[in-house]
């Protein structure tokens, strides 16, 4: 942990600031979990150890609760599960993720100290767990968690008090990092990063936290001079201002202060309206339409809740058809009809409309989001994947280029998602060769090709909200 120095910041308690300079791709620090669980609704389809999805798993014999890739993987997470699994065959039933996440910190804790390693910086004590900041209705909710875990935590084990259970409780209900999987793409679980609760928040931030290889990496967005603080963004730029403070004090107990919320930089393009021979639509058409997508985009997520995704192309079609020549195509109500019909009609394979919208969306977050922005490199992947599948190969090419670009400052070059996207590119630009030679046989060649389907995307549509996930894990 040289590259970093802890230090107090103003305003915001303790931070971490750069020891040295560093340059776009920097990894400044990678840190593993203290502890990490499987969330509860995907515990039989992720490796409790290795957090692999794959389609056949391996269930314990003891508990019958946690899943292995094979018996590699399971003794590898045999001395964290160990007492869990004696803990939940005493119990009779699976405790929520919430208590067994803080049961893993506190066998721990017991076993090793606050301290397990000699590159971390900050003890559990020394954290903070935001308890006093709790809106009512969250700490009765809260106080029903403590309530079960002492009826879980083993009497063989080493008691603890009641405050330093809660304190840990509190520690992960605002410090609890989204574990992803193996390919960065699904948020699978949650775990505890001591180093990583150091680092503050910016809208704007100079640095993105990645999942690789079973480690969360620090990596630098662009230069960073010595001496300067690291900041991440716990909530997505694709918010106002105002909604990003009030996510930020409801969800994270402190008011932003940041330029880009004091400034309320980007607002205007966020619920703007669509300017066309320089004239633009009434402050009037602009509510009225805001308004209108802001009532389609509930029906929609109902839609494809119950998975009815003609309804959804049907709600979002008829939406965009009346509210895109008003809003600015950086609206941002916009933008998630357009990512949500794209994503939709990709899975339907209406391949020519998804790749339509994608470009759309990509063009859109291109003029919001900061150049090296992990959400505009996935969103410029997924465009790429639609204009292939398409047959648009040009701008297939284009995208996939971009994407990789960004990903690599982002995810780096050994990431499973940064690898995919070189075999991508490298496909890509062979097929690109080809269409500028002989566009004939070109396409004849993609129609044999698309039968072995290179490239698919691979889960169905998402929420707008699951699809935009936040920095840290809060249990809903």
């Amino acid at each position: 942990m040289e590259n970093v120095t802890v230090f107090d910041s103003p305003g915001k308690g303790r931070g971490l600031k750069a020891s040295k300079e560093f340059w776009a791709g920097d990894v400044i620090f990678s840190e593993p979990s203290f502890a990490a669980v499987v969330f509860d609704s995907l515990a039989e389809r992720i490796c409790h150890s290795c957090f692999r999805r794959q389609d056949k798993l391996q269930r314990c014999g003891q508990c019958k609760f946690s899943h292995y890739c094979d018996r590699t993987c399971q003794r590898a997470g045999w001395a964290e599960h160990k007492q869990e699994c004696a803990a939940i065959k005493n119990y009779g039933k699976v405790p929520n993720e919430n208590i067994r996440l803080v049961a893993r910190i506190m066998w721990r804790f017991d076993k090793e100290g606050g301290v397990v390693s000699d590159t971390q910086l900050t003890t559990l004590d020394q954290l903070e767990d935001h308890i006093e900041d709790m809106q009512e209705d969250e700490l009765k909710e809260f106080k029903v968690d403590v309530h079960n875990f002492l009826d879980y935590w083993p009497r063989n084990s080493k008691q603890h008090t009641t405050e330093v259970i809660s304190h840990v409780f509190g520690l992960i209900n605002c410090n609890g990092f989204t574990v992803s999987d193996q390919r960065g793409l699904q948020a699978v679980g949650v775990g505890l990063f001591p180093n990583l609760c150091l680092i503050n928040h910016d809208c704007w931030p100079n640095c993105t936290v990645i999942l690789n290889h079973g480690k969360i990496e620090l990596r630098s967005l662009g230069k960073i001079v010595e001496g300067e603080e690291l900041t991440v963004s716990y909530v997505d730029f694709l918010n106002v201002s105002e909604e990003r403070q009030r996510m930020l004090k409801t969800q994270y107990f402190f008011d932003c202060t940041c330029q880009h919320c004091k400034e309320r930089i980007k607002d205007d393009l966020k619920m703007g309206g669509r300017e066309q021979d320089d004239v633009k639509p009434s402050n009037e058409q602009v509510k009225e339409s805001t308004d209108y997508c802001f009532q389609e985009l509930d029906k929609m997520e109902q839609a494809r809740l119950k998975g009815d995704y003609h309804e959804v192309v049907k709600i979002c079609t008829q939406c965009i058809e009346k509210t895109e020549p008003v809003l600015a195509d950086t609206h941002i109500y916009l933008l998630r009809m357009w990512s949500t019909l794209s994503e939709v009609q990709a899975y339907l394979q209406h391949f020519e409309d998804a790749a339509e919208y994608a470009r759309k969306m990509v063009e859109g977050y291109m003029k919001l989001y900061h150049p090296n922005n992990p959400t505009l490199g996935m969103a410029a992947m997924r465009a790429g994947v639609t204009h292939w599948q398409a047959g648009l190969i040009e701008v297939a090419h284009g995208m996939v280029c971009k994407a990789y670009a960004i990903l690599m400052i982002t995810h780096g070059p050994t990431h499973p998602i940064t690898k995919d996207l070189e075999s991508m590119r490298v496909q890509t630009e062979m097929e690109l060769r080809m269409f500028k030679q002989n566009e004939y046989v070109y396409h004849s060649m993609r129609e044999a090709a698309l039968k072995n389907r290179p490239m698919t995307m691979m889960h169905e549509p998402k929420s707008v909200e699951e699809g935009i996930k936040n920095l840290f894990h809060r249990r809903k």
